[in-house]
C-alpha cells in the first residue's frame, strides 16, 4: 500500500493547488503537512504485497475502483493524509475522505452518471462491503472509509471478526461423497450458489469440504444454527461472502435453512440474493429442500449421500490413528465433524487422566458429545440394575426378558432378507409400559438398557414441543437420529404428553397436533433402534401407536404377595431392629402402594433411623407410611397401621 499512498500524493498536490485557501493558517498548515509527506515517500520504498492487487482480481473490481479503494483507505493508514484531507476539506482537523474529495482525487466529475454508479448503494465496491458510506449528509459532503476487516487485510493481518469467529466450523473434507464429481465441477466453473441437501445421516459438510479441497480452494465454514436470534442475516451473510473472498476460500454454511426462518429472518431474499452474487463458490447444507421462492432463479442443487462406515472408519483412523477404532465404534452413525470432536475428546482426556485411548474411551466420548438439548442419558442407579431388582408378576417380567432376547438376537434375524419387512417400515424394536406411578417402569427401562450394553437416553419433552409449526417435528426427527447413530436406547417417559390421541380437526391448531402424531407414527416406523415409550394411562395414547408396537408391557399395582417381595427387597438393603421388627406381612396386607412408594418410605425410615443412631425398626416404618400416605393425600387410619 505504500507505493499506491505515494502515487496518491500528486493528485492531493493538484488539489491542493486549486484551492485558494482564504485563512492563511491553514494554508501554512496544508503547505507543512504536504512538505512532510513529500518527505515521507520521497527516494525508493521497500518491496510489500498488494494485497489492494489481489482485492481486485477476487472482487473483479477495475482500477477506477481500486483508485477508490485507495483513496478512501490512505486517511486511517497515514496520519499526515488525515490531516491534508482534513485542511482539503476546510476543516482544522484530521478527517476522512468526503465523497467530493474522492471524485476529485480520482478524477471523476461529480455530476457524471459514472460518480453516482461507482459509489452507489448497488456499487460493487459497495454491495461487496468494501466501503461504507455516511448517510445522513448530502451526498458530495458524506465521508467514506473502508471497513475495518477490509482495512486489516490490507495491512496484512487477517483475523476473523469476533461474531463470525463464533460461527467457524471445522468440517472433515471427505471427496470420496462425490462420486459423480459433480459439486467440485461446480465449484470449478465458478457456480456462485449450490444447494447442498444433507438429511440427518449424510455428510453434506464433508462433501462441501471434499469439493472445495479437490478444486483446490480453502474452506470458510460456519453454523447459522449458532446466530443470535437478534443478528441482522442479510448483512451477515454479505460479511460472510466478504470474509471468504478475502481469504482466497469457498464458503460452506451449515444449517442454511435459518436465512429462511420466519422467526429470523424478516427477508430472506436479500440474504439469498447476496449469496447468488457472491464472488465466491458458496456451498449451502441444510436438511431441507430448496424452496423456489426464496430466489427467482433456482440454484444447482446437490443430494449430499449417506456417510458409510468405511468413511466412518477413515475419519476415526484419522484422529485416533490406526486400529484403534473397532467395528462397534465405526457402528456409531455419527457425522464426521462430530466423530472429530469425540476423537479429540477421547485423546484429551485420556491425555490428562493417564489413561490409554481406547475403543471404549472413544465410544464414551462420543455419547459425550454427540448429544443434544433435546436428549440426554438418564440418571442410571449407582450400580447396574437387572433382572433380580424387578418384581413383577411372571408374565411381564416373561416379556421383558423376551424384548431383550428379539434385541440381542436382532441382526442375525435381519441377516436374511426375506424377514425384512418390505413395506418401509424400519428394523428396530418398540416396546410400550403402561402402569401407575410407581409401579417399575423406569426401572424396567433401565434394566433393559443394562441388559444390552446400551445408554439410557430420556426425551426432555419440554424441549421437544416448540410453539413454531414444524419445529416440534424437526426436533424429534434430530432425537430419533441421535438415538439411532449413538446406538442407545431412546425412552419417552409419560410419553401420552407427547404421543396423544388425534383429534377432530376444529381449528389450526388441532391440525398441526394432528400432523405431529401422524408424524410420529411414520417416523416410529422408520426407526431403526430400540424405543421405550412410558405412560400412566394406556387410553391417552393414539390407537396407532399399539399397533406399532414390538412389546406392550402392562405394569399393574402390586398385590399382596408382590408387595411382600417388594417390601423384603428393599428392607434387605437396611439394617433392621431385631428388638423392633419389621411385620412385613402386615405392611403387604395392610398397605396397598405401588412399589416406588414402598421404596419411598423404607428410604425415609433410614432416614429417621440414622437420625436418631438406631437401626430401622417397625416403629420407623409406621411412622414413614404415616408420612407417605399424607403426602399423597391418601387417609390414614385411625391406628396408624399399627398390628393388632
Amino acid at each position: 500500500m505504500r507505493e499506491r499512498l505515494a502515487r496518491l500524493l500528486k493528485p492531493v498536490e493538484l488539489a491542493a493547488d486549486r484551492r485558494h485557501l482564504a485563512d492563511p493558517v491553514l494554508a501554512a498548515r496544508l503547505e507543512a503537512a504536504l512538505e512532510v509527506l513529500r518527505d515521507e515517500y520521497a527516494g525508493p520504498l521497500p518491496q510489500q504485497e498488494d494485497r489492494l492487487a489481489g482485492v481486485a482480481d477476487v472482487f473483479g473490481l477495475d482500477p477506477e475502483d481500486v483508485d477508490v479503494l485507495t483513496v478512501a483507505a490512505a486517511p486511517d493508514l497515514d496520519a499526515n493524509l488525515a490531516l491534508v484531507y482534513g485542511l482539503l476539506r476546510g476543516q482544522r482537523s484530521p478527517a476522512r475522505a468526503s465523497t467530493g474529495l474522492v471524485l476529485e482525487l480520482t478524477g471523476q466529475p461529480s455530476l457524471s452518471s459514472e460518480a453516482h454508479a461507482r459509489l452507489g448503494a448497488g456499487a460493487p465496491l459497495r454491495r461487496y462491503g468494501l466501503l461504507e458510506q455516511q448517510q445522513d449528509q448530502p451526498w458530495l459532503l458524506r465521508d467514506v472509509w473502508l471497513p475495518d476487516r477490509v482495512l486489516a487485510h490490507l495491512t496484512g493481518v487477517d483475523q476473523l471478526d469476533g461474531p463470525l469467529a463464533a460461527l467457524l466450523v471445522d468440517p472433515v473434507p471427505l471427496p470420496d461423497l462425490d462420486a459423480d464429481g459433480v459439486l467440485t465441477a461446480a465449484v470449478e466453473a465458478g457456480a456462485p450458489l449450490v444447494w447442498v441437501r444433507s438429511p440427518l445421516g449424510s455428510g453434506g459438510l464433508s462433501l462441501a469440504a471434499g469439493a472445495l479441497a479437490a478444486a483446490g480452494v480453502g474452506c470458510l465454514a460456519v453454523d447459522l444454527a449458532r446466530v443470535p436470534p437478534s443478528a441482522d442475516l442479510s448483512a451477515l451473510v454479505s460479511a460472510l461472502v466478504r470474509e471468504a473472498a478475502l481469504r482466497g476460500a469457498g464458503l460452506v454454511l451449515a444449517n442454511a435453512d435459518q436465512l429462511a426462518a420466519t422467526e429470523r429472518a424478516a427477508d430472506p431474499a436479500s440474504a439469498f440474493l447476496a449469496l447468488a452474487q457472491s464472488v465466491v463458490p458458496v456451498l449451502a447444507v441444510s436438511d431441507r429442500p430448496w424452496q423456489p421462492l426464496w430466489l427467482a432463479r433456482h440454484p444447482l442443487v446437490v443430494e449430499a449421500p449417506p456417510v458409510t462406515t468405511q468413511h466412518r472408519t477413515v475419519v476415526w483412523d484419522q484422529h485416533l490413528g490406526a486400529g484403534v477404532a473397532d467395528p462397534a465404534l465405526t457402528a456409531l452413525r455419527l457425522a464426521p465433524e462430530s466423530i472429530a470432536d469425540a476423537a479429540r475428546y477421547a485423546t484429551d482426556l485420556a491425555a490428562l487422566t493417564g489413561a490409554q485411548l481406547s475403543a471404549g474411551s472413544a465410544r464414551a466420548a462420543a455419547r459425550r458429545v454427540a448429544g443434544s438439548m433435546t436428549t440426554g442419558p438418564a440418571a442410571a442407579p449407582r450400580r447396574a440394575p437387572s433382572f433380580d431388582d424387578l418384581v413383577l408378576p411372571g408374565h411381564a417380567a416373561a416379556t421383558l426378558r423376551r424384548l431383550v432376547s428379539w434385541a440381542q438376537h436382532r441382526d442375525e434375524v435381519l441377516a436374511d432378507g426375506r424377514l425384512v419387512d418390505v413395506g418401509g417400515k424400519g428394523t428396530g424394536i418398540a416396546a410400550l409400559f403402561s402402569g401407575s406411578p410407581g409401579t417399575g417402569k423406569t426401572l424396567a427401562a433401565h434394566v433393559i438398557a443394562a441388559e444390552l450394553g446400551l445408554d439410557l437416553f430420556r426425551v426432555d419433552i419440554t424441549s421437544i414441543v416448540d410453539k413454531y409449526i414444524g419445529e416440534t417435528e424437526k426436533n424429534l426427527e434430530r432425537v430419533f437420529h441421535e438415538a439411532e447413530s449413538l446406538d442407545v436406547l431412546l425412552f419417552f417417559d409419560e410419553a401420552d404428553a407427547l404421543f396423544g390421541k388425534r383429534s377432530d380437526v376444529k381449528d389450526a391448531h388441532d391440525r398441526y397436533a394432528n400432523q405431529e402424531v401422524a408424524y410420529l407414527l411414520q417416523r416410529m416406523e422408520s426407526f431403526d433402534g430400540i424405543t421405550v415409550l412410558a405412560t400412566n394411562l394406556h387410553g391417552n395414547l393414539d390407537p396407532a401407536f399399539s399397533r406399532r408396537m414390538s412389546f406392550i408391557v402392562h405394569f399393574p399395582d402390586p398385590d399382596e404377595p408382590t408387595r411382600r417381595l417388594l417390601w423384603r427387597s428393599h428392607l434387605d438393603r437396611v439394617t433392621t431392629d431385631p428388638a423392633d421388627p419389621v411385620d412385613v406381612p402386615h405392611l403387604a396386607k395392610q398397605i396397598e402402594l405401588a412399589g416406588g412408594d414402598i421404596r419411598n418410605i423404607v428410604l425415609a425410615a433410614a432416614y429417621d433411623a440414622i437420625a436418631a443412631g438406631q437401626p430401622v425398626g417397625m416403629r420407623h416404618v409406621l411412622a414413614a407410611t404415616v408420612a407417605e400416605y399424607h403426602k399423597l393425600g391418601r387417609r390414614v387410619p385411625a391406628d396408624g397401621f399399627a398390628p393388632g
